[in-house]
């Protein structure tokens, strides 16, 4: 019979291998510290909200706009809050198996550095989520269709996540997303009487895709070879075997893990964090287009450079077009190929007319900010439209562009994208609030499986130095590249890389139901997001 012994931190099996403890509720000060944090980031965001309304104007005729905008956010801050406490339990497991820290104090600091990613990060994942959807949906985001999009993905997503972290399965919150992405893209499709395939961006798709699958090939990989090369370098034993009783870890290993955890947190909330963030911007438009929809921070200075560069694009399209003209509104044509991606005669002369359209409602008024809310909507779907052709036409070999065309437009989309791609300080707080409390709970779950039912022995100091080193980088360089990666997939693959590079061996049963997890969130999303869009339309018809 195996005796047990335990202090405060750690429990002591008979064979001298020492477990963390991590049943230890939240004492009542960390309690009343949570929900403290709570209200305030709540009336913060209450706050941001009626300062942004009350600055642009807007004139307030009816509740309904401002409980829906409420009901989106709190959905939206869910799923962070859930992605808190499902992704990032893997950024810790390895710095409380390693007992480089008490699990209480690594849940906090990953929560810290979790906030601090998600304030530093770029949006550049934020729009690339976005860039999936629908782009009739996102021109109608204020509509019905446009909140059914919204909640449907959503709900999807947490209902999925949730579902996964009760059974304890490291799932990925990245490939839950997209799946529920691509299901209302098809779901959508299919209700236009269209092809179901022909609702989703498959280019983008394809190319988040590959980071998906890749990156935990790259966390194996990179994992295992690393964990090689430091038993090359570093000949210590005591790094690569199980950390025993009454042992502590080297100074240096223990900093290093420390290190380690704080980056992959860092990380997980500078690239997780952003797909909340695009996702309440999209709420924001919706509902109150007059403060959202249109960056009201540029300069007017800005005006200026924006009609320049509109002048050398339309030039430079219309040279290209030979002289051909629209005659009409030139949005369907330019809509049609945004969505079909099937270039035709009409294409380049529409996006001409409609960069000329762009220019003189923004010289109209002299700046972004004194565009009045009748027309602010139409401007920013215009101004979206311009840019989503322009990114087709950059990568479209039938658009036959030179490469003094193709300088000009991205000139061009650059001005469009700081007019249309932000995100707003308060944003980026309320989704680190979010990300960074969900942190501090439910984290016990994929700790258990990351830590004990990865490999067939303890983790070692080696081990999870290794696959937190690979992950923050792997997760560091798809955030640089704009790439939405799965810090799950990434920290998992890893420690099961560096237990077969340790001759360790991996359960094979775990393996089984991560694999399975990998392969069913996707469908399962899809069909989940697909089945709640449909359900949502139809609800509708009869409100």
């Amino acid at each position: 019979m195996t005796s047990i012994t335990s202090t405060d931190d750690v429990l002591t099996t008979g064979d001298g291998v020492r477990k963390p403890v991590l049943d230890r509720p939240m004492s009542p000060l960390t309690l009343l510290i949570f929900g403290g944090v709570l209200a305030v980031g709540l009336f913060f965001t209450a706050f941001s909200i009626w300062r942004d309304v009350s600055a642009a104007g807007v004139a307030v005729k009816s509740a309904l706009p401002f409980i829906l905008l409420g009901v989106a956010l709190l959905i939206a801050l869910g799923f962070e809050f859930v992605n808190g406490f499902h992704d990032t339990a893997n950024a810790v497991a390895t710095v409380i198996y390693t007992h480089s820290l008490p699990a209480p104090v690594a849940v906090v600091w990953s929560g810290m550095f979790n906030f601090l990613g998600v304030l530093f990060s770029t949006g550049a994942v934020a729009f690339g989520i976005v860039s999936l959807l629908p782009v009739e949906l996102i021109l109608q985001v204020g509509s019905e269709a446009g909140f059914a999009m919204v909640f449907a993905m959503l709900i999807a997503a947490i209902i999925w996540n949730l579902g996964t972290w009760w059974l304890g399965l490291p799932a990925s919150s990245s490939h839950t997303l997209i799946g529920s992405i691509i299901g209302v893209g098809v779901a959508n499709a299919l209700m236009r009487g269209r092809d179901g395939t022909s609702g989703v961006d498959w280019n983008k798709a394809i190319e988040i895709g590959y980071a998906l699958l890749l990156s935990p090939v790259v966390g194996f990989v990179c994992a295992a070879g690393l964990l090689l090369l430091m038993k090359l370098l570093v000949r210590k034993p005591e790094l690569y075997t199980s950390p025993k009783a009454h042992g502590a870890p080297p100074a240096w290993i223990r900093g290093l893990l420390i290190f380690t955890s704080a980056g992959v947190s860092f990380a997980h909330g500078s690239n997780d964090g952003q797909k909340g963030m695009g996702l309440i911007m999209l709420i924001l438009i919706g509902t109150v287009p007059t403060a959202y929809a249109l960056n009201r921070a540029l300069p007017e200075s800005e005006v200026a450079s924006f009609i320049q560069t509109s002048e050398a694009a339309s030039k430079a399209v219309e040279a290209v077009a030979g002289g051909h003209h629209v005659i009409g509104d030139p949005r369907p044509i330019v809509t049609a190929y945004v969505a079909s991606h099937e270039f035709t005669d009409g294409t380049l002369p529409a996006l001409a007319a409609l960069i000329r359209d762009v220019a003189a409602q923004v010289s109209q008024h002299g700046s972004f900010a004194s565009i009045p809310a009748a027309s602010v909507g139409n401007t920013r779907n215009d101004m979206y439209l311009a840019s989503e052709a322009i990114r087709f036409l950059q990568k479209d070999k039938a658009a036959a562009l030179s490469k003094d065309d193709l300088a000009a437009l991205a000139a061009y989309k650059k001005h469009l994208d700081m007019a249309t791609r932000f995100i707003p300080d308060w944003v980026k707080v309320a989704v680190a609030i979010a990300l960074g409390l969900g942190t501090m709970v439910g984290w016990k779950r994929i700790v258990v499986t990351v830590g004990e039912k990865i490999g067939k022995t303890h983790l070692t100091y080696g081990q999870g130095a290794s696959a937190e080193l690979v992950a923050m980088g792997t997760i560091a360089a798809a955030d640089h590249f704009g790439l939405p990666v799965s810090t799950t997939h990434v920290l998992s693959s890893g420690v099961a890389g560096t237990m077969a590079a340790n001759g360790s061996g991996v359960q094979m049963s775990t393996v089984r139901s991560l694999a399975l997890a990998w392969v069913l969130t996707l469908p399962c999303a899809i069909a989940l997001s697909a089945f709640l869009f449909v359900l949502f339309r139809q609800i509708e018809r009869f409100i």
